[in-house]
This record gives C-alpha cells, sequence and structure tokens, in this order.
C-alpha cells in the first residue's frame, strides 16, 4: 500500500522497512526539540541504535508503522511517522503515536497517515487507538479525534492526557 499525498513536493505514503534505518535517524535530528519532546515526552536528541532497530522492526500484526517519504529528493527523506502498538492484554486496542517534520505540520500529512494507519490496525483487530500526549497538544487531539467512531475517553495526568477512542470501520476508513 502506497499513496501520495499532494504538497509541494509530493509525499509518498508507505509502510516502514527495515532499510529504513538510516532515513529514520537523519529523520529525527531534523525535528525541532520541541517535536521531539512531544513525540517522545521527553528529550530525546538523537535515537539509539536500539530504538531505531525497535521503529523499523515491525511485524504488521501487532506493531504497524507508516512513513511518509518525500521520494523526488536525494535520500527520499522520512518527513512523518505514524505507528500503532498492540496493547498487551487489550489486544482490541492500539497505541497510536506519530510525528511530523515541522515544516509539513498542519498540512494533511499527520492525517493522512493516521486515517492509513487505523485502516491497517482494522484489518488486524485492532478497534481502538489510545495515546498518551502532552495535555496543551491540541493539534494532536484533534487529529484523533476527527478520526473516532463514538465517544471519546480522556483522562488527564497533569501535563499529560490520554485519549482512547473507537475506530471507524474499514469501510469508513477506506471513504
Amino acid at each position: 500500500m502506497e499513496t501520495y499525498t499532494r504538497i509541494d513536493p509530493p509525499v509518498l505514503i508507505r509502510p516502514i522497512r527495515a532499510d529504513d534505518g538510516e532515513r529514520l535517524s537523519a529523520s529525527h535530528a531534523r525535528l525541532s526539540p520541541e517535536s521531539r519532546y512531544r513525540r517522545f515526552l521527553s528529550a530525546k536528541p538523537e535515537l539509539t541504535g536500539a530504538d531505531v532497530r525497535y521503529l523499523v522492526e515491525v511485524d504488521g500484526i501487532d506493531h504497524i508503522a507508516l512513513v511518509a517519504t518525500q521520494p523526488s529528493l536525494p535520500g527520499e527523506p522520512i518527513v512523518a511517522v505514524a505507528r500503532c502498538i498492540r496493547v498487551p492484554g487489550s489486544p482490541d486496542t492500539g497505541e497510536v503515536a506519530i510525528v511530523v517534520a515541522d515544516a509539513l505540520q498542519g498540512k494533511g500529512v499527520g492525517a493522512r497517515l493516521v486515517r492509513q494507519l487505523a485502516a491497517l490496525a482494522v484489518g488486524q483487530r485492532i478497534t481502538r487507538f489510545r495515546a498518551t500526549m502532552l495535555s496543551e497538544n491540541v493539534a494532536i487531539q484533534r487529529l484523533l479525534t476527527g478520526l473516532a467512531a463514538g465517544p471519546v475517553t480522556w483522562t488527564h495526568h497533569g501535563e499529560t492526557t490520554e485519549l482512547e477512542l473507537p475506530l471507524p470501520g474499514e469501510q469508513s476508513l477506506a471513504a
């Protein structure tokens, strides 16, 4: 599954591959400290080798990840990543996380990625997304609640908020 999103230059959305490690590290390094903090909820100036292996070696069932790349640019840089990891003990729930390059935030790349990620997750019988984010991160809250197929559960923990939401069925996500 590969799709293009219309921005300039175009963005290709595809599953992450084991050979994406260097591109993923470079993508992380290009993020602003604020974007890295929002993604990892802590300072994370660089990804370790173990981090990279964990993030690119996915099984497509319990750990699903998509990347947005810009294939028209040298090295086909990764400009966004969305992933879902099945929650142990809650097989119908996936912990979701997303990060988009600073220059592309607010341009629809994240929404497209999350929608495609949800379709893949539903195909693996994950029917709910859970996400923990900074409470002040209104953009990701809007993005995720816009995807919800029913009531969203909000749990506030001081500086962080956890959302849990039911995913639309495969038919709705394909539209």
